[in-house]
């Protein structure tokens, strides 16, 4: 028999960060990305819970739970207008990617500050010119007698200046066919020969964005993480859960709109009645609520094929689908919370129009809905590759 009831740890869960998050909520994340600096004060309170590495392994302090638990993390502090975007990158992709291919010593190296958020790691794959296609990296690694050597270009890298150590996606060979052979490196972001450059943006967040380069950066060998040549495999361990705490993100966020929009909907007086009593507004906002369940039932279903170890083909259709509708669903919800509210709609003192940027980034990042579109055709429909 199938079960939809939450469980009572996860309503333990949602109830603990819901504490810490109203503590907080949509002011201090205005405040902080307004003066250009951190959010390390919420952070450190989640982290102290043991909420930031509830998804990580218990013998290295971290919850020994799963994707799940944390996609209820990121959802419940997006759904009070402070999410969290490093704890999509540095538990989710690069916690996991440890946990399944570091070896003993890499593991005790790098888990537990990762588990206890003492140490943020971030995650570059992204290039210029490559696009989605990871198979045409340019940023390359060559073997020099014990130590690696690394050159290249990283755009768009999350929270750079708040990290420890950044896992980086290079090449380090070519197939037959000329693909890129990937392989996974863990470099320190005060290494000889990086450099970070910010890249200006109009996402009004507190986490920034960068361009890395990478001169003649000298890594031991120790810093290949897995096995070389095969970071296109291994990294995909991680990038599910990446889509799964940006579906997760996107419907917190769909859930901060709409509560706001319902709120000022009942107290907002025309002619005598609120004017959520009007079809025109309610409507909208009850369809807007409707797609965002649809996108939050998803992502649940996601997560647990993840957790469950599921075919990752299967539950990579889900991740990527859960990604694509929670990203429609906020977009919809916040643009509709805006119309209801009229000027103030667009005013910084209620909190809406300052998170259009952030919400619809969802929409091309981590992955762009034209791709995830190519992956459901391919892998659901069966139709032939366009690209």
């Amino acid at each position: 028999m199938m079960d939809f009831a939450e469980s009572e740890l996860h309503r333990d869960i949602r109830a603990s960060v819901r504490a810490i998050a109203e503590k907080y909520g949509h002011a201090y994340y205005q405040r902080t990305a307004a003066e250009g600096s951190r959010s390390e004060e919420l952070w450190n309170e989640v982290a102290e819970a043991g909420f930031v590495g509830v998804n990580l392994p218990e013998e290295y302090g971290g919850g020994g739970l799963g994707i799940s638990e944390l996609a209820i993390v990121g959802e419940e502090l997006a759904a009070h207008g402070c999410p969290l975007l490093l704890l999509v990158v540095s538990p989710a992709i690069c916690g996991t990617v440890i946990s399944a291919y570091g070896t003993s010593e890499q593991k005790q190296r790098w888990l537990p500050d990762l588990c206890s958020g003492s140490a943020k790691m971030a995650f570059a794959i992204t290039e210029p010119e490559a696009g989605s296609n990871s198979h045409q990296l340019a940023t390359r690694a060559s073997r020099e007698g014990e130590e690696w050597v690394l050159n290249g270009t990283k755009h768009y890298i999350s929270g750079v200046d708040e990290s420890r150590d950044i896992l980086v996606v290079a090449r380090t060979g070519r197939t037959d066919s000329g693909r890129g052979r990937l392989s996974l490196f863990v470099v320190p972001t005060d290494a000889a020969g990086l450099s970070m450059h910010p890249i200006p943006m109009q996402v009004n967040a507190p986490e920034k964005q960068f361009t890395l380069t990478f001169e003649d950066v000298r890594l031991p060998a120790d810093r290949l993480l897995g096995e070389e040549g095969e970071g296109l495999r291994q990294i995909f361990v991680g990038l599910n859960p990446e889509r799964i705490m940006t579906a997760a993100h996107a419907c917190g966020l769909a859930r901060y709109a709409l509560d706001k929009a319902a709120r000022y909907a009942q107290e907002r007086v025309v002619w005598g009645v609120p004017i959520g009593a009007h079809q025109g507004v309610a409507h909208p906002l009850a369809e807007a609520s409707i797609h965002r369940d649809l996108a939050w039932l998803m992502t649940q279903r996601a997560a647990w094929l993840v957790d469950a170890g599921m075919d990752p083909r299967e539950s990579g259709v889900a991740a990527n689908s859960a990604k694509f509708a929670a990203a429609d669903a906020a977009g919809e919800a916040l643009d509709r919370a805006i119309q209801v509210h009229g000027g103030h709609g667009l005013s910084t003192e209620f909190g809406l129009a300052d998170l259009w940027g952030f919400v619809r980034l969802h929409k091309t990042a981590p992955v762009s809905r034209e791709m995830v579109l190519n992956h459901i055709a391919q892998q659901v429909l069966h139709l032939p590759r366009s690209y």
